[in-house]
């Protein structure tokens, strides 16, 4: 469903290898696990797989589609919650998701349902005819969320989307995600929360200076230290990082 081929991405404003050489496959119903230190090449890799970068080297493909050849056909095919909001503030919550549902082409009844579902399990309901800048920040993030799965990709590519969520929207987000590997479908998803990842990812990566530093189950991640949490292999595989990239 996701492969990445020999990726690589040079910042040039300081010649720093954010992501080196890598290579990377995720199948459908694979709710994958992206963790790994500030700097580690995370937000980088997924702005790669998203199309928002391009690689300098390397091929990535979602789900058969070259992202280098055929960037809308697999852009439509993802759907992409990036770590931070960025919103339209003088739009509604409504007129929002309608602008969402408008550019990736879902018809009415399609969207209708989408957005009655998410709005029922987000809480959103009395919300969403009101300006997005009335919103706080956990309401904004559901309403990213609500959008960015609102043509029902098969892929999705969640940066740190947790964060500013309560705990019961957090715990119905996880659901989702769930849900739709169970389908057979696939959830990439970079956290720092590592019991988060831990607990629910089927695999787990670890990126640490561009390199991945370890891919596997949480078992084979252990390599024979029985009862290690991710946590301890964590600050075992990876070194300080700096600033996020």
């Amino acid at each position: 469903m996701i492969e990445l081929k020999q990726v690589t991405k040079t910042y040039a404003k300081n010649n720093k290898k954010a992501v080196d050489n890598l290579n990377l496959s995720v199948e459908g119903g694979e709710l994958f696990g992206f963790i790994g230190p500030n700097g580690a090449g995370k937000t980088t890799t997924i702005k790669l797989m998203t199309g928002i970068l391009t690689p300098d080297e390397g091929t990535i493909t979602m789900a058969g589609h070259d992202m280098a050849r055929d960037r809308i056909e697999a852009q439509r095919l993802i759907g992409y919650v990036p770590d931070g909001i960025d919103l339209y503030d003088r739009l509604t919550g409504m007129e929002y998701l309608n602008f969402m549902a408008d550019v990736y082409q879902v018809d009415a009844a399609r969207r209708k349902a989408h957005i009655e579902k998410y709005l029922e399990i987000f809480e959103l309901k009395d919300a969403i005819n009101s300006q997005v800048r009335s919103y706080s920040k956990g309401m904004k993030q559901k309403l990213v969320v609500i959008g960015a799965l609102i043509h029902n990709p098969p892929i999705w590519i969640l940066d740190e989307p947790l964060g500013g969520l309560d705990p019961r929207a957090a715990h119905l987000l996880k659901e989702e995600m769930l849900r739709h590997c169970r389908e057979g479908n696939t959830v990439f998803f970079s956290t720092h929360v590592l019991e988060v990842a831990e607990k629910l990812c089927t695999r787990i990566g670890v990126i640490d200076h561009g390199n991945l530093r370890a891919l596997g189950t949480l078992e084979e991640l252990r390599s024979g230290e029985k009862g290690a949490s991710l946590e301890e292999l964590f600050l075992e595989l990876t070194d300080d990082g700096g600033e996020e990239q």
